[in-house]
């Protein structure tokens, strides 16, 4: 079936499609008809356009969304500074902190779950590149949170869009747009700017994010594959309008700013959006829904034919993120090494395990709720036992990941640890190299030594004499020159 089975039961409805103009009501009528900012809107809201896009980007890349609310979003106290002194996610702009770049491979044992932390306070920074103040690069984070936030807070990242990966326990999420629910095997995008609020129906999360800093998430091309397969744009789900009316009440808005934790006050919800219609807006989609495609003839295309969603950058065909997954699929290709090959890529690559068991780490060390990073150019592959299993298998049709989803934020930056990722947590494996790769034997065997035509044998084993001259001439006026 091409959807997940949930343990959890969806609750929510939704409006479907991925960058589809959609509107939405809780009350009919009140979006106003023909016009996006009437002098009076209906039923005495207040019009606010949120704008994730300049005015004057391409119509195509343009996104904004009118809300039609009880109050504005500007109706509050000036932002302070909260917990400044230990909630930090980006410790570039703090000079006793440090990134660090190395050409290390690096594999994580499974994080911890945090039963003593919301939503805001789980937030781990483990290994990025860029700045969220020049609005380049990206941040991939840990979360690991046990307690709902407080009824009267709500988050906001001015840094970027959170694209979130659960991996353990349900996050009920609601947004300034409406309400979403999100279990493993889904992802959910929540743009820059979009004010929300987590709770926890099924108790402690954990999970991955990886915050765009520059950009926004699109479905990458499909060239000739044609005009349908890998994630379906039918397939994404926007939340409807849903609101209350209060305006009574003492909340807390806190903003992820700069990497650094802001609050500020105001004395009514920001879950007043009545309506809206727009580009701009949280989506979430079902990872089993992806329509996998791979050779049916021979040799591994490569991983990109797995990607869900991608940020480009100026370089077309480039990635500053791409979000790729490893699902359930089916492996046919003839006389070919089935898992991923032996490669050193100008990208790094972050990835992570949902649930199962990764076709390519099949020794034990890469684990659900774990991480590995392979950055730019560092040597990776099938572990030694995969190698082995899979050099001497029986190359009959088979499905590989049953029960697994694995995936990668990839990038073209150069991506540094921080000192949390690589020595806080402390659940980087020492021995990763050596157990993944150190194992892998030689398996070269030189050809048996041939006689040449004069008897004498070739120790090489090649063939001696002029037959070992390059086989290729050029003929000039006044000489032969062998061209090799």
């Amino acid at each position: 079936m091409p959807s997940s089975q949930f343990a959890q039961a969806e609750k929510y409805r939704y409006t479907n499609g991925f960058n589809s103009y959609h509107e939405s009501e809780a009350i009919e009528g009140a979006l106003p008809i023909g016009e996006n900012s009437p002098q009076k809107p209906p039923y005495g809201l207040y019009a606010e356009k949120l704008s994730g896009t300049a005015f004057t980007a391409p119509r195509h890349k343009n996104q904004q969304t009118w809300l039609y609310r009880i109050l504005p979003s500007c109706g509050h106290s000036n932002f302070e500074p909260r917990e400044s002194s230990t909630y930090n996610t980006n410790p570039e702009n703090k000079p006793y902190e440090k990134i660090h770049h190395i050409p290390n491979q690096l594999r994580w044992d499974p994080f911890d779950l945090d039963e003593t932390v919301d939503w805001v306070h789980s937030l781990h920074l483990v290994a990025g590149a860029g700045d969220p103040t020049m609005k380049s690069g990206l941040g991939m984070y840990i979360y690991a949170a046990g307690k709902d936030m407080e009824a009267n807070e709500v988050f906001y990242s001015s840094d970027g869009d959170f694209l979130i990966v659960p991996q353990h326990g349900v996050l009920d999420i609601r947004t300034e747009m409406g309400r979403i629910l999100v279990r493993p095997n889904e992802i959910c995008v929540i743009p820059r700017g979009i004010k929300y609020r987590v709770t926890l129906p099924e108790g402690p999360v954990r999970g991955y994010i990886l915050e765009l800093y520059q950009g926004h998430f699109e479905l990458p091309e499909l060239g000739p594959i044609g005009s349908n397969c890998l994630a379906n744009a039918r397939d994404f789900q926007a939340p409807v309008a849903d609101f209350d009316e209060d305006t009574d009440s003492e909340w807390h808005v806190l903003c992820k700013f700069a990497g650094h934790l802001f609050q500020a006050k105001q004395n009514h919800t920001p879950f007043d959006v009545v309506a809206w219609h727009g580009l701009y807006y949280p989506y979430k989609y079902d990872l089993g829904r992806f329509n996998t495609v791979g050779s049916v003839s021979y040799d591994h295309p490569d991983p990109s034919i797995y990607t869900v969603l991608t940020a480009q950058s100026d370089n077309p065909g480039t990635a500053i993120a791409d979000f790729v997954i490893f699902p359930p699929r089916w492996l046919v290709a003839e006389n070919t090494f089935r898992p991923p090959w032996y490669h050193r890529n100008t990208m790094s690559e972050f990835m992570g395990l949902i649930q199962g068991q990764y076709d390519a780490k099949t020794g034990g060390g890469f684990q659900p709720a774990g991480a590995s990073l392979h950055n730019v150019m560092a040597g990776h592959g099938p572990d030694a036992s995969t190698h082995e299993k899979a050099s001497n298998s029986d190359l009959q049709p088979h499905k590989v990941g049953e029960g697994s989803m694995a995936f990668m934020f990839e990038s073209c930056l150069m991506v540094g640890v921080t000192e949390w990722g690589l020595k806080k947590c402390k659940k980087v494996q020492e021995g990763y190299n050596a157990e993944s790769w150190e194992p892998l034997k030689p398996h070269f065997k030189r050809p048996t030594p041939k006689k040449a035509e004069n008897g004498v044998a070739d120790v090489k084993g090649g063939v001696s004499g002029d037959k070992a001259l390059p086989h290729r001439y050029t003929h000039c006026a006044s000489c032969t020159v062998g061209d090799s």
